[in-house]
């Protein structure tokens, strides 16, 4: 590791209370991540939602595939939500080695850190005044042979996208953290502990954002003085629920949980 990364590593350790470096919080409802210290401010939703066993393939592919976002329910796996709970995955992925990259739109940073590790020091809330470059996120660079046997346990939402195949990305993440605003291929996210904010703009709405702050500077800065035509299409979604996003649409998101997701890129 090298000395930059140490840094970094020390200064987000020095930043936590002491009660965060060694509590455990039990099992329940919430896999035994632990509600505290969330973020009770869930917006506005003025995305769709629809209930999965309400809509077709066809009438997915005619109204949203191309066009908009939209929020699916009815689609929870409970077993693959139990193998996701704090304590499965600490006994079966504790040693292995995690790629955390900084949450800014560009993430060129990447430390490699032992899942346990970041469990147990850098899986905690984030403060407003933080930027981009100084934070650390487990999300998107997966080991898919280490994770294998994780993601075959999951099932993907049912409705694909002509010539497009799936490809997995899971995280774990601490209230206040999240991706700024970034656009890439069409796929789905789906929160299997926690809860997550969502904003979104369509490709020729780009939206003004300073590429090294985070999502929570944004909300807390820009996203009040945003005029009505300025807002977003946004939503905070939960268990049970996957938003859909097309193709080169800009988003951003927000942890306002400790969050355990996954999200399925369709390309």
């Amino acid at each position: 590791m090298d000395q930059a990364v140490r840094a970094l590593l020390l200064l987000l350790l020095a930043q936590l209370p002491a009660s965060l470096h060694c509590t455990e919080a039990p099992a329940g409802d919430d896999g035994g991540w632990g509600l505290d210290s969330s973020i009770e401010d869930e917006g506005e939703c003025n995305i769709e939602i629809r209930d999965v066993n309400s809509i077709t393939h066809t009438e997915f592919i005619e109204e949203y595939a191309y066009a908009k976002p939209v929020i699916l329910r009815g689609l929870t796996d409970n077993t693959f939500r139990v193998q996701c709970s704090k304590a499965n995955l600490l006994r079966e992925y504790a040693e292995k080695m995690v790629r955390l990259s900084t949450a800014n739109t560009h993430s060129y940073r990447k430390v490699d850190v032992r899942f346990e590790e970041f469990v147990k020091f850098l899986l905690t809330p984030q403060p407003k005044d933080i930027l981009g470059s100084d934070t650390l996120y487990f999300f998107g660079d997966n080991n898919f042979t280490e994770w294998h046997s994780l993601f075959e346990e999951y099932k993907a939402p049912p409705f694909s996208l002509p010539l497009m195949h799936p490809a997995y990305s899971f995280g774990i993440a601490g209230p206040g953290t999240g991706v700024p605003f970034h656009w890439h291929g069409p796929g789905y996210s789906e929160v299997i502990y926690g809860r997550k904010r969502w904003f979104l703009y369509p490709p020729d709405e780009a939206p003004e954002f300073h590429p090294n702050h985070t999502t929570l500077s944004w909300v807390s800065l820009s996203y009040p003085n945003l005029e009505l035509h300025q807002r977003p299409l946004e939503c905070t979604i939960r268990p049970g629920e996957v938003l859909y996003f097309p193709d080169r649409w800009w988003h951003a998101t927000l942890n306002l949980d400790t969050s355990v997701f996954i999200s399925t890129f369709l390309g």
